[in-house]
């Protein structure tokens, strides 16, 4: 059984316009663990995740799942992350419970998807086009993903946004039941976490790259 870090990334950097976005990453995740992404506006978290989630290709260094690139274990690896960006990526005209089904596993039950969005407190609104719903409504839809998914390691992208006081305690509550099942959890949030065991990793912007626009 491998002893490695869920998640190890080493000397991660990328270019734009022939400059580097931030200073090169290193970080590792435990099973078990959050990690939050700090760093000023600008600063590269919305692109170190997506590197992380393989949606775009590094310039250098390298990511490993279990200790093996993930180059060499790519199906797994997808098969075992969730990415939620800070866009919900809702489809308007579909109904809350069509969102949730084509975002989910193919297995996943009608239960199970009735279930999730009353956890997200849209148990009222499944068959409501999606058009007709909040910016709030949206996110609950796009975070019901949570309850549906299997994945081991969840990227978080300002996942708190457009969601109420009731909806960030319910959150964090799921958060922290997903940790509590050997669960990885890394995330950019400007909210403040009462969860135990948050580490913190800040993006540092390259001093060769200029102003990103």
């Amino acid at each position: 059984m491998s002893t490695a870090p869920l998640l190890t990334v080493e000397q991660l950097s990328y270019e734009r316009d022939d400059c580097n976005v931030f200073k090169p990453v290193n970080l590792a995740v435990e099973a078990g663990e959050i990690l939050q992404i700090e760093g000023a506006n600008g600063a590269g978290k919305t692109t170190l995740m997506r590197l992380m989630t393989s949606a775009l290709q590094p310039t250098a260094g390298s990511i490993l799942y279990q200790g093996r690139s993930i180059a060499q274990c790519r199906y797994e690896y997808l098969a075992d992350i969730l990415y939620i960006s800070h866009q919900s990526g809702v489809k308007m005209a579909l109904s809350a419970e069509e969102n949730l089904r084509w975002m989910s596993p193919a297995s996943t039950s009608a239960n199970q998807i009735a279930e999730a969005l009353v956890t997200v407190g849209l148990g009222g609104y499944a068959d409501v086009p999606c058009y007709s719903l909040s910016a709030g409504q949206h996110r609950r839809v796009a975070l019901a993903r949570l309850t549906t998914s299997r994945a081991k390691i969840w990227f978080l992208d300002e996942p708190f946004t457009s969601i109420d006081k009731q909806g960030v305690a319910a959150l964090q509550n799921q958060l922290q039941n997903h940790l509590a099942q050997g669960g990885a959890i890394l995330l950019s949030t400007h909210q403040n976490l009462a969860i135990d065991g948050l580490r913190t990793y800040s993006v540092e912007p390259h001093a060769d790259r200029g102003e990103l626009r």
